[in-house]
């Protein structure tokens, strides 16, 4: 964890130095709302390095322009079956990390070439990611309200005039449909995300008019949509991430940081299950 203060917009803040920091970012508020136990295991116990990250970190940096490039890995030392197995492959893969760029196979270099012309084919994708503005911009600002000190770290932070909308590149296993995107957002806090990223910019009077993800499937033919929250989902982001910087300010100050209740809790059916089990009863009689 890094000791170095930063205010308001830093611009090509090296992206270890940013993650190292210990201001709330969104995924650490993401936690908190977990539970605090699970935000402060986070921070003492960080994630290994994970491979199925690597396709989406490449896509990033091709179609930014910033960030981590990419390197082959050389044929000559996969395994027979052309697996990153052997001690060689393995040497290779640390050296190249190590130097911050990401060791790809030949075919997942294509398949990330694809996915970047793919997500650029689209007009309204590549209008946004092709604005006037900072890429891979980092904004540290502080809550007025709790004094939780926070970050946010945009794929595309918009610096030009008429109407400005900040985007967030996601790659995604699902369709890249509202309705499929809706599941994903609400699975993986993506609502926390956008609001937390609006108040961080905004406690250091950086305003935007729109947040958007530019969302691409991870598979042919790598179909790709731009996609906004409606009032709702921002509402409830809020919200969360309110209660979130109120988490963190809370354990900041008391060094407390507890799991799930101790109390006998109860579980009650989901909706959906209410409807599975409304329509089988009707189908049965």
């Amino acid at each position: 964890m890094t000791t170095e203060t930063y205010s308001g917009l830093v611009p090509n803040l090296d992206e270890d130095l940013y993650h190292a920091h210990p201001a709330l970012s969104s995924t650490g508020a993401r936690q908190l709302l977990k539970a605090p136990a699970k935000f402060e295991y986070f921070l003492s116990h960080p994630s290994p390095h994970k491979k199925a990250y690597d396709a989406g970190t490449a896509v990033h940096s091709k179609v930014l322009g910033v960030g981590a490039g990419t390197v082959e890995i050389p044929a000559s030392v996969l395994s027979k079956t052309g697996t990153t197995g052997t001690d060689a492959a393995r040497e290779f893969i640390a050296n190249a990390r190590a130097n911050g760029v990401t060791p790809l196979k030949a075919h997942e270099i294509a398949h990330v070439d694809a996915m970047a012309e793919a997500i650029l084919a689209n007009p309204m994708a590549r209008l946004l990611l092709e604005q006037e503005g900072l890429r891979e911009a980092s904004v540290f600002g502080t809550d007025p309200v709790t004094g939780a000190e926070c970050r946010a770290r945009f794929d595309v932070l918009p610096t030009g005039g008429g109407r400005r909308v900040a985007v967030d590149l996601k790659t995604d296993r699902a369709e890249a449909t509202p309705v499929a995107f809706a599941k994903t957002v609400a699975d993986h806090g993506y609502h926390v995300q956008d609001a937390h990223y609006e108040a961080t910019a905004g406690f250091e009077g950086i305003e935007y008019d729109a947040f958007a993800f530019v969302v691409v499937e991870k598979e042919p033919p790598f179909l790709t949509a731009v996609i906004v929250l409606d009032q709702d989902f921002r509402e409830i982001g809020r919200a969360r991430a309110k209660r979130a910087r109120e988490l963190f300010a809370i354990g900041t100050e008391t060094g407390l940081w507890p799991g799930y209740p101790g109390e006998i809790q109860i579980a009650r059916p989901p909706m959906w299950a209410i409807y599975d089990h409304q329509d089988t009863e009707e189908a049965a009689a």
